[in-house]
C-alpha cells in the first residue's frame, strides 16, 4: 500500500483538494495522510466540515499580522518531523501559496516526490499575482507529477521544459466540488436584503490590491450602486485587518451593501449560483463561477487564467475606480453582452478531475513498480 500525504493550509486549496482527498480514499491500495498547516484556521475549518474529513495533523501556524518570512519559516519547521515520521510515497500540493511552496521545498529536501494540482498556471510577471507566481513557478521546477487544469496550463509547462510524460490534463477539482456543494432548494437569510433585485457578489483580498487600488476599486462600484434602484452587493469580508478597514470605510452606511462575516463553502457556493454576476479578483472563482453559468468581472490587471478570458466567461478590468464604474455599469445594461458570458462554455473541466488524479497516481505507483 501506497502513503499519500496531501497538504494544505488555505480555504481554496481545501475547497480543491477535498474532492479529491474522498476520491482518493476509495482506493484501496493508497493510504491517505491528511495535513494542515492552517495558513487560514477558521475558514480552512469550515471548508473541511462540510467534506466530512478529519486531518492527521494540523500545524496551525496562524497568527496575526503574519509576514510570509513567518509563514514558510514555521511550516518548514512544522513539517519537518512529519515527513520523517510518515515517510510518504508521494505528497500532494495545490495551487501557488506559500503552503504548497514550503511544503514542495521540504518535501524536495526529505526526497520525496511531489504531484502538483493545479499546476502550469502562468502570469509570467513575478509580481502579479505576489508572492502566487512565484509560488507556482517554483512549485513546477521540482514536482514529478503535473496535473493541469487546461491544455494552455500544459503547454506552458512543456515551454518551460518540464517532461511532457509527467505532464496530465484533468480538468479543475473546483468543478468536483461544486457537485458536492450546490443544493437546489437553497435558502438563506443573508440574502433577504436583496430580494427583488439583482444580487452582485464581491470578493476581494489579494496581497497587491490592498491599499489604494483597493479602495479605487470600492468606489467605483458603490457609484454605480448609488446609481441603480435594482441592484444589491453582498460583500463577505476576508478576515485581513487592512481589508475590513477599506470595506468598512468605503462601503459603509449604504442599505444596498451588505458586510458579512466570511461564509463557508457551501453557503458561498450557493450564494454564487443565486447572484447575477460576480466581482472579485480571486483565483478559484474565476473557475467556479462560470461553471454556474455566472459572468466574472476580474478586479485584477493580470490573470493566470486566460482560458475563461477567451472563452468569454471572464473579463479583465483591473481596479481604477472609472474603468471599474464603467465596466460595471455596462455589463448591467447590456443584456446581450450579459448573455453572451452567462451561456459561454466552461473551459475548466468536465467534474471528474478528481477521479483521472487518482487513476493517474496508481499508474505512476504501477510503473515505478516494474522498474
Amino acid at each position: 500500500m501506497k502513503k499519500i500525504m496531501v497538504v494544505f493550509g488555505t480555504r481554496p486549496e481545501a475547497i480543491k483538494m477535498c474532492p479529491l482527498i474522498l476520491e482518493l480514499k476509495q482506493r484501496k491500495d493508497l493510504k491517505v495522510v491528511v495535513t494542515l498547516t492552517g495558513q487560514h484556521n477558521e475558514m480552512l475549518e469550515q471548508v473541511m466540515e462540510v467534506f466530512k474529513i478529519k486531518e492527521d495533523y494540523n500545524l496551525r501556524i496562524m497568527k496575526k499580522e503574519q509576514t510570509l518570512t513567518d509563514i514558510a519559516t514555521s511550516i518548514m519547521e512544522g513539517m519537518k518531523p512529519i515527513l520523517e515520521e510518515e515517510k510518504p510515497d508521494l505528497v500532494l500540493v495545490h495551487g501557488d501559496t506559500s503552503t504548497s511552496f514550503v511544503v514542495a521545498l521540504s518535501s524536495f529536501y526529505n526526497n520525496i516526490p511531489i504531484g502538483h494540482v493545479e499546476a502550469g498556471l502562468r502570469t509570467y510577471n513575478k509580481l502579479s499575482p505576489y508572492p502566487e507566481e512565484f509560488n507556482r513557478q517554483a512549485i513546477s521546477s521540482m514536482a514529478d507529477l503535473h496535473f493541469a487544469p487546461t491544455k494552455r496550463a500544459k503547454e506552458n509547462l512543456i515551454q518551460e521544459k518540464k517532461s511532457e510524460s509527467s505532464i496530465f490534463v484533468t480538468g479543475n477539482t473546483v468543478i468536483d466540488a461544486l457537485k458536492v456543494t450546490v443544493s437546489k432548494d437553497y435558502q438563506n437569510s443573508i440574502l433577504d436584503f436583496a430580494k427583488d433585485k439583482k444580487l452582485i457578489l464581491l470578493t476581494m483580498h489579494r496581497r497587491e490590491n490592498l491599499g489604494q487600488k483597493m479602495q479605487s476599486a470600492f468606489r467605483g462600484i458603490r457609484r454605480v450602486l448609488e446609481e441603480s434602484e435594482d441592484l444589491a452587493l453582498l460583500y463577505p469580508v476576508h478576515l485581513n485587518p487592512k481589508v475590513r478597514e477599506l470595506a468598512k470605510k468605503e462601503f459603509g452606511g449604504s442599505s444596498k451593501i451588505s458586510l458579512i462575516e466570511p461564509v463557508d463553502v457551501f453557503d458561498f457556493h450557493n450564494i454564487m449560483k443565486k447572484s447575477y454576476l460576480i466581482l472579485t479578483d480571486s483565483g478559484g472563482i474565476q473557475e467556479e463561477a462560470p461553471a454556474l453559468g455566472k459572468p466574472v468581472l476580474v478586479l485584477r490587471d493580470s490573470t493566470e487564467r486566460p482560458e475563461g478570458i477567451e472563452a468569454g466567461t471572464l473579463k479583465l478590468i483591473g481596479t481604477d475606480e472609472q474603468t471599474v464604474y464603467r465596466e460595471l455599469k455596462n455589463i448591467l445594461k447590456n443584456r446581450e453582452d450579459y448573455e453572451k458570458m452567462s451561456k459561454a462554455i466552461n473551459p475548466y473541466g468536465d467534474g471528474n478531475a478528481s477521479l483521472y488524479i487518482a487513476d493517474i497516481i496508481e499508474d505512476y505507483f504501477k510503473e515505478k513498480s516494474t522498474i
